[in-house]
């Protein structure tokens, strides 16, 4: 008689909890996973696939009006909105009932209900213990407001997806990747969009460039970023929100989305009770092995807080469910992980930021490109392109690779092997250009910064 009613058991359906389960079974682990809401997790169901369908939609207006240049003349187009969050809904519909079908063909057992640790080895769910060699946490995280007054009268990036409809008018307070993103879509789809942003430039943690970058570009579009800039109250008034700001001035807008910070899903889920340590925010601590402080319980993705990504939360799986049960142990590696931001326009980057190497007592060779891309030369439009390589003066190695523009996500997706691999400045200037792109000035920058304004670059504090 087994010991334990599974070898596995996993507490979360998305993507990171769904890979560890049939990766597991597929090992000829008795497996099974619980989840409460719905399958596929916040990527799949109110993260990036629906935001990125919404970016998609909000290219759209844009598009036409670059259509002009290029002799397209397109008449009395319109738009929608319950139209696109209906398609929406139906494509994310269609993807978590893949993701219940990949778990059913791999022989795991789903359960769809909350469960919550009893002890080391027992899940306990609607009142039915369970019990199971090995528990894996993989509950993600959810969106954070400030307990201001009348904070009740905003949203968070979970409702935003499910609004009856487009409103005229939306402040969006934050100024990290959700923040931007969203503030991009509601421009994009004819709102008045307001960023607001306590900090000063937006997206910290990034390179100061991209930073100062980015900030100016989404002005241009029509943002209303506002920076260094606290909301203290929101009213609601006539069917408006009046937002008070400190110092004293007011702003009117019929929505207000927060986008202030996530925290991890791990709140009564009876992990303390079991003897799982977790930090102030709620993080499940682990090891490099996503082992938690009891030796049978494991965490992966953004419940650990880590690098909150889904492509790391599914690496981090592979790994456990490797190490646990195929007898290959191996760690993710959390360095050098790629981030895009498919704000207007996009971001993205892979490796270190300069003021990052310069902390690290580096020093650096910077080479930098800013200029119009193609398209606009005829397009009209005034957006342009910024690229930055962070070089290791002594050894030549690629530490860093930034970039703002269009479809700078597929490019750094590839120049991510680079990086990783420990590419030099001279394997990127061997590389011939494919012309005309825009991705061939990577391999086409030849003269460093100066090095007297290389040097002053520092970190922003904010």
């Amino acid at each position: 008689m087994a010991l334990y009613d599974y070898d596995l058991f996993v507490i979360g359906g998305g993507s990171g909890g769904v890979r560890a389960a049939r990766m597991s079974s597929g090992y000829g682990a008795k497996v099974a996973i619980a989840e409460e809401y719905r399958w596929g997790g916040t990527c799949v169901i109110r993260g990036c696939i629906p935001k990125k369908l919404l970016v998609y939609a909000s290219h759209v207006r844009e598009e036409i009006a670059d259509a002009a240049g290029f002799g397209w003349s397109i008449e009395e187009a319109h738009f929608s909105w319950p139209k696109l969050i209906e398609n929406k809904d139906k494509e994310i519909a269609r993807l978590s009932r893949i993701y219940v079908d990949l778990l059913l063909k791999s022989k795991v057992q789903v359960m769809e209900a909350r469960a919550r640790v009893v002890d080391p080895h027992t899940v306990e769910l609607d009142g039915k213990p369970v019990t199971a060699r090995h528990i894996l946490i993989a509950t993600g995280g959810h969106p954070e407001r400030p307990p201001i007054p009348g904070i009740e009268h905003s949203i968070t990036s979970n409702e935003a997806f499910h609004l009856p409809h487009l409103p005229k008018r939306v402040a969006v307070v934050g100024g990290g990747y959700i923040a931007l993103e969203f503030a991009g879509i509601f421009n994009g789809l004819g709102a008045k969009a307001h960023l607001l942003y306590r900090g000063e430039p937006v997206l910290r943690g990034f390179d100061d460039d991209v930073r100062k970058f980015v900030s100016a570009e989404i002005k241009k579009k029509g943002i209303d970023l506002r920076t260094r800039t606290e909301v203290e109250a929101i009213e609601k008034m006539d069917g408006t929100l009046r937002i008070k700001l400190k110092g004293g001035e007011t702003l009117e807008v019929d929505q207000v989305l927060y986008a202030t910070g996530r925290v991890p899903n791990t709140r009564d889920l009876g992990l303390e009770a079991a003897g799982v340590a977790v930090n102030r925010k709620g993080a499940v601590e682990v090891d490099g092995h996503s082992k938690s402080s009891v030796e049978n319980i494991y965490a992966i993705g953004d419940c650990t807080d880590r690098l909150n990504l889904t492509p790391v939360a599914i690496k981090e799986a592979m790994a456990f469910a490797d190490t646990v049960f195929g007898g290959k142990p191996w760690a993710m590696d959390h360095e050098n992980v790629p981030h895009a931001v498919f704000c207007q326009p996009p971001i993205a980057t892979v490796g270190m930021t300069e003021g990052d190497a310069r902390s690290d007592g580096r020093r650096l060779d910077i080479y930098k490109a800013e200029f119009k891309p193609l398209k606009h030369t005829l397009s009209g439009s005034t957006e342009r392109t910024f690229m930055k390589l962070v070089v290791d003066r002594g050894s030549q190695v690629v530490l860093g690779v930034h970039m703002v523009g269009a479809d700078a996500p597929e490019i750094i997706q590839s120049l991510a092997v680079a990086v990783k691999m420990g590419a030099t400045k001279a394997q990127f200037d061997q590389t011939v250009a494919l012309h005309p792109t825009a991705a061939e000035e990577f391999v086409t920058m030849r003269t460093p910064e100066p090095e007297k304004v290389a040097e002053a670059a520092m970190p922003a504090t904010a």
